[in-house]
């Protein structure tokens, strides 16, 4: 049972409070596909074999998430790097994450702070 009145879209239709527009998520997948193809690989923005290696060795010695103590998954920068190669390499700027933790937090905290500059 729906605990919120339905709402008006954008498309001028009324949905559930519970249901998102298919034109919203249309919109929300064709925006996600323009920014994907013109964002580098992965391997040109830095995430080789020899990271792969060091991020491996970095959640051995540092085997639980920073914010919620589950098993960390991956090896996230604490400040972006942006490209900057010593910044990437800089070990004091890595922490580790669970999957949920970087996936959630950590992107909506980048977001934001892309949004405020």
């Amino acid at each position: 049972m729906p605990t919120r009145a339905p709402r008006v879209c954008q498309c001028g239709k009324v949905h559930p409070s519970d249901e998102r527009c298919p034109l919203a998520i249309a919109r929300d997948k064709e925006r996600r596909t323009r920014h994907d193809a013109k964002r580098p690989s992965s391997r040109q923005r830095g995430y080789t074999k020899e990271w792969e290696a060091a991020s491996k060795v970095f959640l051995q010695v540092y085997p639980t998430c920073r914010r919620c103590s589950a098993p960390a998954a991956l090896v996230d920068h604490i400040k972006p790097h942006k490209g900057d190669q010593a910044l990437f390499w800089d070990r004091s700027n890595w922490q580790p994450l669970c999957a949920h933790c970087h996936n959630s937090h950590k992107q909506r905290q980048e977001r934001k702070t892309t949004r405020s500059i």
